[in-house]
């Protein structure tokens, strides 16, 4: 089993690595891959931040675990912001996200950051340190929809 996590972790690296204009037939396929991308990201982000906040009750596995794949995930929907994917069904996305691109970059590696800091602190299992982290992915997260995406 850690062996083919292993190997699905390295695939999806190297997918990541390559340009974006060979990752995805249509600009329509990057718009739902970077939508399922943070789709993802925040059912694992919310899972903690419900547990920091007392909404659910707090597993220091299931808050681990979940960090984990947030921290991982957050790393994947950069590379579907290329040209030509502004536009779409559904496309929640600003046009600043292409005009100011050098902000947008910024913004997701502070998140990219926060996330790191999060699975750092939920590694402890101290519940204290998780709702700190928390609220520094949630203020990096708010910071760059309030900037980057539409209402």
């Amino acid at each position: 089993m850690k062996k083919l996590s292993a190997l699905v972790l390295a695939c999806a690296a190297a997918a990541v690595a390559a340009p974006a204009a060979a990752q995805f037939a249509k600009p329509e396929d990057a718009i739902k891959y970077r939508q399922s991308a943070m789709f993802l990201m925040q059912q694992n982000f919310g899972r903690v931040a419900a547990m920091a906040s007392g909404r659910a009750p707090f597993d220091a596995k299931v808050a681990s675990d979940s960090a984990a794949a947030a921290e991982f995930i957050s790393r994947l929907p950069w590379a579907a912001y290329g040209e030509g994917t502004d536009k779409g069904r559904d496309n929640r996305a600003k046009p600043e996200i292409w005009s100011d691109k050098a902000k947008f970059n910024d913004y997701a590696e502070k998140m990219q950051a926060e996330m790191v800091k999060l699975n750092a602190a939920a590694k402890t299992g101290s519940l204290d340190t998780i709702k700190t982290a928390v609220g520094g992915v949630g203020g990096a997260c708010k910071t760059c929809h309030d900037a980057f995406r539409k209402d």
